[in-house]
């Protein structure tokens, strides 16, 4: 199942990038539930295998291209984020103290953790783009205004997952012209 899951995620992520228009610097969140890819309940059956799977579909496509992966924790980390130190200090984020586990932060985050070169938490970011998988609420993690994007994969693993990009908010009324 990991190839699998790894092929799906990597599939995903290039989908979405085709449509979301990123450019180097940009961030992309994911929202991961190992749970979920492996048919149990978000936030009861963690599985490092399964999130190291997806991470290793996701992180390659993204670092290829120069975007920020930000990696969100589960609820009881408050859904903070796990991100290259570089991007926390592009944007001008603020540090927290906080090391992700499978139990506390989830495994997909606590996987980020470990691969990254210089990994910092943060309480939120707001990211161009955002890969849902096992519907784990990324929604708090992305720049105004979101708009859905559908892919041709509906789930990685079992976990259903949603996809979005951002674009800037239309300001101006009627008279206003648009690109």
């Amino acid at each position: 199942m990991y190839e699998t899951v790894k092929a799906q995620a990597k599939k995903a992520v290039e989908e979405l990038l085709e449509v979301a228009n990123l450019k180097k610097g940009d961030i992309f969140v994911v929202g991961c539930s190992s749970s979920e890819i492996a048919g149990g309940v978000i936030g009861h059956d963690s599985s490092l295998q399964m999130a190291e799977a997806a991470f290793a579909g996701i992180y390659p496509v993204l670092e290829e291209k120069g975007i920020y992966l930000a990696c969100q924790c589960c609820e009881h980390l408050n859904r903070a984020i796990i991100i290259e130190n570089e991007a926390a200090e592009k944007y001008g984020y603020e540090v927290v103290s906080v090391v992700p586990q499978p139990k506390a932060g989830g495994s997909f985050a606590t996987t980020a953790y470990k691969k990254f070169r210089n990994p910092v938490a943060l309480e939120n970011v707001k990211a161009h783009a955002g890969l849902d998988i096992g519907l784990t609420l990324i929604g708090m993690h992305l720049k105004n205004v979101a708009v859905p994007v559908r892919l041709s994969l509906n789930k990685i693993g079992e976990a259903p997952i949603v996809a979005a990009r951002t674009r800037p908010k239309f300001i101006g009324g009627e008279r206003a012209k648009y690109e």
